[in-house]
Formats: structure tokens, sequence, C-alpha cells
């Protein structure tokens, strides 16, 4: 985007985990799974610890999986010439909305304390946008986003 951007927002999803609380996790799942796989063993069962390590198999799985969700953001910007979103999933980005400054709405629509929306409307189309908020937050957000587009149209206008 060329000249001054007035919002370059990057909106990510929370993760409560961290890479080292992974690792501590995963650890204390992998020592369960092994503890019971010996004394099930022990006991006879030796078919046992191959679907036990087929759970362990599993539940990295998730977490990977989690961790790829967690590298997804959605990235709004707004100068004086276009609103842009932009979907970054690590290195690859693809733009998912692009509309003019001078024509684009803000819509945030509460319907109940914990039911919030908050659209770009251009000219019957729109757009939801910052989902992975909290309705509080998409508050905070939508008022941002208005606040960024009206200095914008300032500066064009």
């Amino acid at each position: 985007m060329a000249g001054r951007l007035y919002m370059d927002a990057t909106i990510t999803l929370n993760r409560s985990l961290s890479p080292r609380g992974f690792k501590v996790l995963f650890g204390l799942v992998v020592a369960a799974n092994v503890l019971f796989a010996i004394f099930l063993f022990v006991l006879g069962a030796w078919p046992a610890p191959m679907f036990l390590g087929l759970d362990v198999l599993a539940v990295w799985l998730a977490f990977r999986a989690s961790f790829r969700a967690a590298e997804r953001a959605e990235r709004v910007q707004v100068s004086a010439e276009e609103v842009r979103v932009m979907h970054e999933d690590g290195a690859r980005r693809r733009i998912v909305w692009r509309s003019p400054t001078a024509f684009t709405r803000v819509d945030f629509q509460k319907y109940s304390e914990h039911d919030t929306r908050v659209r770009l409307l251009l000219s019957g189309r729109a757009f939801t946008l910052a989902k992975s908020l909290g309705p509080h937050e998409r508050g905070k957000f939508a008022n941002a986003l208005q606040d960024a587009i009206r200095e914008a149209r300032a500066e064009r206008y």
C-alpha cells in the first residue's frame, strides 16, 4: 500500500499453551503412557502398548494442528486510498477484501452480550472480520477501525 497507513492491525488467535508448556505436557503424556504400557505388558496384555503408542501419536498430531492454526492471522490495513484485509498463513498472504476508503463503512452489530459482529460494507457487499476477538474486543476494534477510516478520508478530501 502506498502512502501513510492509518491502521495496520494484525489479529491472531490467543494461545494459552507456550512451546515450553507443550514440551512439559507432552512429556507427561509420554511418561504416563510408557508407565501404563509397562504395567500392561507385565500383566501379559502385550498388544495394549501399541495402542498407547497410537494415543501418543494422536495427541502429537492434534497439538501440531493447533500450533499450525496459531500461525494464521488476519491483517487489516487502512490508507487514504483503500481498506485492505489479508489472511496470512505463515509466509503466505492472500487479500480477501479490498475497497476504496471513501466508500467503505464499518458496521458493528451487537446481538447479545456474547454475540457481536464487525463488518466492512461497500455497495451491497459485506465482509465479516475480527472473528477471533471476543465481543468486547470486537467493539473496541470496530471503533478504532471507524476512526482510522475517518482520518484517512480527512487526508484525502
